[in-house]
């Protein structure tokens, strides 16, 4: 994993289990997203983040965010590692699994700052 990204992922993983240990369930879930822009191209990295969604759904009570947690638990090492995760795909149960997704300006500049495509 490039070292920019590296570092914005453990940033956005840091606060969301800050976040997730506080029980602020949809603030973590943001920082998570995020999160996953950046580690979806990594299947270590994406798979754990899933984890931590997974976990997020379960604080929540949410059957909808667990189901699809678990299924792209199963699928998203696979997709990262054949270079087929959705770019710009927030990892959510609310878009399809493997929906892209127009990236946000503030990861868009860690993208070019380590020079990796967004697209």
């Amino acid at each position: 994993m490039n070292l920019i990204i590296k570092e914005a992922f453990e940033k956005e993983m840091k606060t969301a289990k800050e976040f997730y240990f506080a029980k602020k369930w949809n603030e973590a879930f943001l920082h998570l997203e995020k999160a996953h822009v950046l580690g979806q191209r990594d299947a270590i990295p994406h798979t754990i983040n899933h984890w931590w969604m997974l976990k997020v759904g379960i604080g929540k009570k949410d059957g909808k965010e667990i189901l699809g947690q678990v299924a792209r638990l199963l699928a998203a090492g696979i997709g990262s590692l054949l270079g087929r995760a959705p770019i710009g795909n927030t990892g959510g149960a609310n878009i399809g699994i493997m929906t892209p997704l127009p990236i946000s300006d503030d990861v868009a500049q860690i993208f070019i700052k380590a020079n990796l495509p967004i697209r």
